[in-house]
Formats: C-alpha cells, structure tokens, sequence
C-alpha cells in the first residue's frame, strides 16, 4: 500500500474514532420522549436557562410539527435579515480595519442565503470582501446556527419513530441551544485549538507578517465551525488551501476527520435513540459502502499521470507526489490528500476545499458530482445527512413491500401515503433544482459564458454549481464567474429550495410518523438491520441517483472521460 493509500486508511479511522468518542455525549444530549429525559446532570438545563430565559423561552413548551417548523424558518428568515444587514452595512459599521465597502446588492443576497441555509456557497475573496466583523458576527453565527438546525431535523425525525401517538414533536428553541452551545462550540473549540496548536492563525488583528502583511484574523475558529458544522466556506479565497487555515499535513489529515466525525457520530446515535442500536451501525455502514469506492475511484484517478500529456512529461509527472497530476492541487499535501479532501468535502455537505476541482480529471470530477448528486446523504450534513438517508430508508421499505406484497414498515411504524409523499418531495426537490438550474444556464442567453471553458468541461461546470448548491455543498469547480444577477439570485433560489423544502418536510415526517401507533412485528416484516436490507438501501439510493443525473453527467465528466480515447481535444 503506498503513501497514497496508507492516508486515507489513517484519516478515515481518526473520523471514525472520533466519531466513537461523540456518540454517548451526542445520544444523551436530545431528549426523545416529551417528558425531557435525556439530559445530562444540571449541567444541560442551566445551560439552556442561560440562553432561553432571556428570550421570552422558558421553561420550554413542547411543540406540533407545524409550530416546530414555522419556528425553524423564523428563524432562518431572521438569519437571512440579520446577515444581510451586516453585508450592506459594512462600509459604516466597526471592526473594518481596511475600509472595506458595502457587499453588492447581489452577492449580499447570495451569501446571506447561502450561510444561512448551511451551503456556503462564496462568490467572492473573503480577505478583500467581508471585514472581520462580517465574517465574525456575521458568517460564524450562521455557520453555528445552520448546522445545529440541521441537527434539529434529524432530532425530530428520530422522535418521531420514538414516539407513539404523540402530538408533539420537541422544542425548536431547546434543541437548537443544546445543538449550538452544547455541542457545535466545544466540538468546534478542540478543532480550533489544534489548528493554532500546528500553526494556524487565531487572531483579533487583521493582518499578519509586518512589513509584507497578509489578511489575517479568526481564522483558526472560523475553518473549524465551517468542518465540524459540514458548512463549509472559508475564512480566505484559498480556503483550506491557505496556510493560516491549514499549515501542516497534520492539520490538514484532522480537518478532514472532523468534516466526517460529527456525521459518524449521528449515524451510530440514530441507533441508540431508535432503541435499537443495530440501525444505526446498518445506516452507518451503508455510508460506509457508498464511500469507499467512490473513493477508491477518485484516488485511482488523481494519482495518475495525465493521460493527454506528452509521454517525456507524463514519466516525469509519474514519479512526484504519487504518480498523480500536480495542477490544482495542494503541493504541500500532495495528489492523494487533495483526493481524499475533495471526496469527503462533496460526500458531506460540507465544500470547503484544499484543491481546485476544476483541475480534477474527468472521472475525479465525476465522483465530486455524483457524491453531491446522491442527496448529500454519504456521510452528509451533520444532521440533515443521516435524516435524508433514513428518508432514503423508508422509500428502500416501500420499494420492499411492493415486492412482497404488503405495507412497509420501518422501525415499528408503518409507512403510509402521507409519510412516502413527504418523503419523494426531500428526496427529489434537490435534483430536480439542479437540474432545472442547468437547463436555465444553458439556454438564457450569455450566462453559459460565465463558465470559461468550451464543450463538456465547461458543461459540468454549470452543473457543478447548481448540484452544489441544491444540496447545500457550496464547493464550486472553479473558474466559474458567479457574479452576474442570474448567478447571484439564482443560486441563493437553489440553496433555499434545497434546504428549506428538505428540512421543513423532515419536521412534518417526524410529526406524521409520532403521532402513529406502533405495530408489531411479525413473519413479513423486513428485517432493518442486517446485511440485505443495507444492500437494498445502498442500491435504491443509488438507482434515484442514476435517474435523475446519469443523462446529465453523460454530457459533462462522462463525456470529457471519452474524449482522449476518441482522438478529441481535452
């Protein structure tokens, strides 16, 4: 096994230990049955009296799945209100050292849908646009915030196979304060930490190195609330790729952990909530058999010689940095590090980057694409990932009953038209958001020109942007301009379709599931925990991928693949 494959053997089994470690702070920190229980000592109340009180909050109230989610879009419009105040107001307000002007119109819209919807999508050099204020009290805030509503979601809907004929689904405000400061902020201070630890810059000023000063700041805090949260974004243009965010190899080996940690941990909690911790460790390793080879395939690709250069260039590229191409990718790290950032960072929704996807080959391209393509549901956002693959679940049940003849059921609940129709509108409202995106860059009028390059590489750069922010990733090929009004407007329309239709219906799920009674399980029940029922799931989540963007992909990475066999030009 050469270098290339002995890292991310050695960056997977640090998610995976880390992940261990959340699992029995994570499980007892959500209470699943309306009478509170779950909590740990004095500690989570007090905590919560902190925050709640204050806010009008306390003691909380157990809410319907309506009034649970017209709490959680409140409060991303109140988000998106806030966040874009600070964008336009820059220019007038504190903390803006360098004098930087208000965000246009446009990008301020985009940015402030984009954090606040947990898809960090950036259209802009964070160290010549945002001031510190706005990345601190503006950015950070939402990167906490997003992410922990994710959590929400997933909370509710694991409440509602815990619960039994119940109205109720939770309180929005007490989870989203046990999500954020309970979690999130200790999680994210230990990333934070040792980021300083090998070198990062963690720092009120706002610029370092003297006479030639560089942009500096928060950074440390900032990259490891956009891992740990699966945001995303970051603090520079370079994003992971800049030394003040990642200075060693170390760092950059737990930055990837920590981008898959909380999600492995969500996996593993899900079981022991539902009762039953063999779910868990079969949805765990359903991720698990959908990302080692896509992985497996991306390192295969990236650690290649460049088929298209010339042979005396191809022998000398051979022997650098694992075999592989070098163009856009983090020399420090090398070929194979960026190959295993670039899948965790599109497995989960996560988007921040230490390579330039854009210089990927067709078929590395391909697996940043597909992954994204899946739902973001291999590994997914902290949260919402292990939420739309227990939707993926249901719909495997369904499927399976149809075969056999009977109503599905899953976890004691049998699965009806209600549940499967909330269920189709998570699962195919992003791809279906994408897609139409796509179409609509390529036939408005001059805005496929927004992407520099001709033919299918050019191509999947419309379709990257729009699966990135339908799934809420926020990476982006590169080289795209996204700047113009049907860039800027129509991604933010993506990223809040994507996220609101996904996490409000999530809600509704867990209510419509709560309020049914429990049946028990007899001789035609599918069993949902063992190795079957896994590949079944794996192959349904697979199949929707493959209908929805296999044509799609065709014209793009697939196509761009074929080229050099059939004597094109790359």
């Amino acid at each position: 096994m050469n270098h290339a494959w002995l890292e991310p053997v050695s960056i997977l089994a640090m998610a995976f230990l880390a992940g261990l470690a959340l699992v029995p702070w994570l499980s007892g920190l959500f209470a699943m049955g309306p009478e509170g229980a779950g909590t740990r000592g004095n500690a989570v109340p007090a905590a919560e009296k902190l925050f709640l009180r204050p806010a009008g909050c306390w003691p909380p109230r157990e809410m319907r799945p309506a009034d649970y989610a017209r709490a959680m879009l409140a409060m991303h419009g109140v988000g998106f209100a806030a966040l874009l105040a600070i964008l336009r107001l820059q220019g007038v307000l504190p903390w803006n050292p360098s004098g930087l002007p208000a965000v246009p119109w446009g990008v301020a819209i985009n940015t402030a849908a984009s954090f606040v919807t947990n898809t960090n999508w950036q259209s802009y050099a964070g160290e010549t646009t945002l001031s510190p204020l706005s990345q601190v009290c503006g950015l950070a805030v939402q990167n906490f915030l997003s992410a922990a509503i994710g959590i929400c979601a997933l909370v509710v809907l694991v409440r509602g196979f815990a619960r039994h004929g119940c109205e109720t689904v939770g309180n929005f405000w007490q989870d989203l304060v046990r999500g954020t400061a309970l979690l999130l902020v200790p999680a994210s201070a230990v990333i934070a930490m040792v980021i300083v630890w090998q070198g990062g810059v963690q720092s009120l000023a706002s610029s370092a190195g003297g006479e030639a000063a560089l942009a500096a700041g928060p950074v440390a805090s900032q990259t490891a609330i956009a891992l740990v949260g699966t945001n995303g974004g970051g603090y520079f243009n370079a994003n992971a790729a800049h030394p003040f965010a990642n200075p060693t190899p170390l760092s950059n080996a737990v930055e990837i952990a920590s981008l898959l940690a909380l999600s492995i941990a969500c996996c593993l909690a899900f079981g022991r909530w539902a009762g039953d911790r063999r779910q868990g460790r079969a949805i765990l390793l359903a991720n698990v058999l959908l990302f080692v080879p896509a992985l497996a395939i991306m390192l295969a690709a990236e650690t290649r010689p460049n088929p298209t250069l010339p042979g005396d260039v191809d022998q000398a590229v051979s022997v650098m940095h694992d075999g592989g191409s070098l163009e856009g990718k983090e020399v420090r790290f090398g070929v194979g590090a960026s190959a295993v950032f670039a899948a965790a960072t599109t497995a989960t929704s996560t988007g921040a980057v230490d390579a330039m996807h854009d210089s990927l080959s067709p078929l590395g391209g391909l697996v940043t694409l597909w992954l994204m393509q899946l739902g973001e549901v291999v590994f997914g956002g902290v949260g919402t990932g292990v939420a739309c693959t227990i939707a993926y679940a249901l719909l495997a049940v369904f499927v399976a009953g149809l075969m056999v003849g009977r109503s599905p059921e899953y976890l004691g609940k049998k699965i009806e038209a209600p549940e499967m129709k909330l269920t189709m509108l998570i699962l195919l409202v992003p791809p279906l958001t994408a897609l139409l995106g796509t179409a609509a860059a390529c036939v408005v009028p001059g805005v496929a020109a927004a992407a520099p390059n001709p033919g299918p590489h050019g191509f999947s750069e419309l379709l990257y942007a729009f699966t990135s922010a339908a799934n809420n990733n926020g990476s982006a090929f590169g080289g795209l301009d996204a700047t113009s009004r049907f860039w800027t407007l129509g991604l933010a329309a993506a990223m809040a379709a994507g996220r609101l239709v996904s996490v409000i219906c999530l809600v509704l799920l867990g209510g419509s599931l709560a309020a049914k009674r429990p049946v028990a399980a007899s001789l035609g029940t599918l069993p949902t925990h063992g190795p079957l029922f896994v590949l079944l799931l794996v192959g349904v989540i697979n199949l929707v991928g493959a209908l929805s963007f296999v044509p799609a992909l065709a014209l793009g990475p697939i196509a761009e693949a074929l080229q050099p066999l059939a004597g094109g030009r790359p």
